[in-house]
């Protein structure tokens, strides 16, 4: 555009080209223009690599970049959701991988099954620490800047601000306008403002004060909690660890390794963090509602007697684990998460020896503790023995002959079992799941529709396997609770920086900033003028508000009826007003230049 305007000067009114110029527009002629020719020549800058490396550190740690890898982070997260992860269960991802051949290597190798220690979701929870920590300085160093300086100069026109009022002291007060300013400058201090007074003994005096620092203190504490939470999170993934256990009574947790059913372990855990603290389950109690209609047999209340020591060589303690009331031992939080019966059973193989003894623990199936039993001796000779079957504490059979449980109380238990031999399968080492029993390579040798038939028992009976397989005896039933073990070291630093974050968030919602500026002065008849004006940081719906207040405390300090006052709330008015105020003096002397401060340029 510069250029046709250029090209259009060098020619006359008539459109002809002045003399001494050459033509433009044609081929190998010269740029018609200084600027054009300018342009031509330019050559801009390389950027360079600390150019470029500046210009990332900036594109980095601004704000939005810092939104949106927290997006990206809770996107990432999403696949640990969907995909089974080899941290908490690996025979599982091992199964899926088996499962679906196509795509299960694929997913394997993009560490979909280890999202949370996957390269690429570290890198993303890096760059948002990174970004937060690069956000967070400048601003808290910025914000210190201006804790220290003096609020901006008084405005020129204070007329002009969002909000704008006049005061008028009689002559006879007998108050000056420097005792008006300094009473002022009180009044605005008592109000929790930080006041800087200008030009006090001259012929109009003024003061800035400002006040709601504690805003962006908020705003700090936020972003700077949200770091602390992020380190926290992080130190609980790479040093925490988890694991199940399931306690029949009289059973005993060591904390070791061996002793977990199921263990996970974080990124960075050592052996050595566990400390060898043990639990004895001594007797678990339930209590079932036996008055509420409709609800008769229904859990109310569970506990669990145990006792613990810190370590070997400490005094045993006798302590109550309870439902939402966990045990804390090692470092370590210990939760009460399931119960269920176990059936205490003897098993004998064809040569009469004992080879298994011991409760055996029944899978929840159904209401009124209607339980699953799976039993695996693989220590019968001459052929491994399997059992399967159900558990019912209160027995009933309906007139087609189905056994269910009645009741959750052992009022009528009951161990009803199918019996298996051949080859279990576990010389081989593959893991087996203890509650399942895979009998495709076993042989029946008890079953309803055999004519042996199935195996029932209550407590103290035993049955004879056909062909000299052995025997089983129902010695008794005992409870075992299933606990949930976890050790996270940054859990307490995670919610005292969430509750900061939270404390921050409300500070910054709730406390605005602002500045008010006040003008006075002596009109020719004796009266003192006063005029003052507030402006807020950002969007502030209680500015109106705050001006009537401080209008209402100078009116009383001055006893004023506010009869010849003026108060202007909006932006829009008069822009003489401020100069009306003092006749006499024109506009020119009632500015003061607010140039040298940043925050005074954004602000007004």
């Amino acid at each position: 555009m510069s250029e046709r305007v250029s090209e259009k000067k060098n020619l006359p009114a008539n459109g002809t080209e002045r003399p001494g110029t050459e033509p433009t527009g044609t081929a190998g002629a010269t740029p018609a223009s200084p600027v054009a020719a300018a342009k031509a020549e330019a050559v801009l800058p390389a950027l360079g690599p600390m150019g470029m490396l500046r210009w990332a550190w900036t594109q980095l740690t601004s704000m939005r970049t810092a939104l949106f890898l927290l997006l990206l982070l809770a996107v990432a997260a999403v696949p640990g959701s969907l995909f089974p992860q080899r941290p908490a269960n690996p025979a599982t991802v091992t199964q899926y991988i088996k499962d679906n051949p196509d795509y299960g290597k694929i997913l394997d190798a993009l560490q979909l099954y280890d999202v949370y220690s996957s390269v690429w979701f570290s890198a993303i929870y890096i760059l948002l620490f990174i970004s937060l920590i690069g956000c967070v300085v400048p601003r808290a160093i910025a914000h210190y800047k201006a804790m220290r300086s003096q609020p901006p100069r008084t405005p020129a026109r204070l007329s002009r601000l969002p909000e704008y009022g006049t005061l008028v002291i009689p002559a006879d007060a007998g108050i000056p306008a420097s005792g008006a300013i300094s009473d002022a400058a009180g009044l605005l201090k008592k109000r929790g403002y930080r006041v800087d007074v200008r030009d006090a003994d001259g012929a109009r005096p003024s003061l800035g004060a400002e006040r709601g620092f504690l805003r962006e203190v908020g705003n700090l504490v936020f972003h700077t909690s949200l770091i602390g939470v992020l380190v926290s999170v992080a130190i609980g993934g790479l040093f925490g660890y988890s694991g199940q256990r399931i306690l029949v009574e009289g059973d005993t947790f060591v904390n070791t390794l061996v002793g977990y059913d199921q263990f996970s372990p974080g990124t960075n855990f050592q052996s050595s963090q566990l400390q060898p603290y043990s639990v004895q389950l001594d007797k678990f109690q339930i209590t079932f509602d036996r008055e509420s209609q409709g609800k008769v047999g229904q859990p109310i209340d569970f506990k669990a007697d145990v006792t613990t020591k810190e370590t070997p060589d400490a005094p045993a303690q006798k302590e109550v684990l309870k439902v939402n009331d966990p045990l804390t031992l090692g470092g370590t939080s210990m939760y009460l998460t399931g119960n269920g019966y176990a059936p205490v059973v003897t098993i004998r193989d064809g040569a009469g020896n004992v080879a298994m003894q011991g409760p055996v623990v029944a899978k929840l199936q159904g209401d009124n503790y209607y339980s699953s039993v799976v039993i695996k001796v693989p220590d019968a000779q001459p052929e491994q023995l399997a059992f399967a079957g159900f558990f019912l504490p209160t027995a009933f059979i309906t007139e087609e002959g189905v056994s269910f449980s009645g009741d959750p109380e052992l009022f009528n238990p009951q161990l009803t079992l199918n019996s298996y031999f051949g080859d279990l399968g576990l010389d081989d080492g593959a893991p087996q799941n203890v509650f399942e029993l895979d009998v495709k390579e076993l042989t029946p040798l008890n079953a309803r529709n055999l004519d042996a038939g199935g195996i029932t028992l209550s407590p103290g009976a035993s049955y004879t396997l056909p062909d000299g397989k052995g025997s089983i005896r129902f010695d008794g039933v005992k409870r075992y609770i299933g606990v949930d073990i976890h050790h996270n070291p940054g859990q307490l630093y995670a919610l005292i920086f969430a509750l900061l974050a939270v404390a921050g968030l409300v500070t910054s919602l709730y406390v605005n900033r602002r500045r008010v500026w006040v003008r006075t002065g002596t009109h020719e008849d004796g009266r003192t003028m006063v005029e003052y004006g507030l402006l807020a940081r950002g969007e502030d719906h209680r500015l109106a508000g705050e001006a009537a207040a401080i209008r209402k405390l100078l009116a009383g300090a001055w006893n004023l009826d506010d009869g010849g006052s003026q108060s202007v709330p909006s932006g829009t008015a008069d822009n003489g007003r401020a100069d009306a105020t003092l006749p006499g003096h024109p506009a020119a002397d009632f500015i003061q230049s607010s140039a040298g401060s940043t925050e005074s340029k954004k602000d007004q």
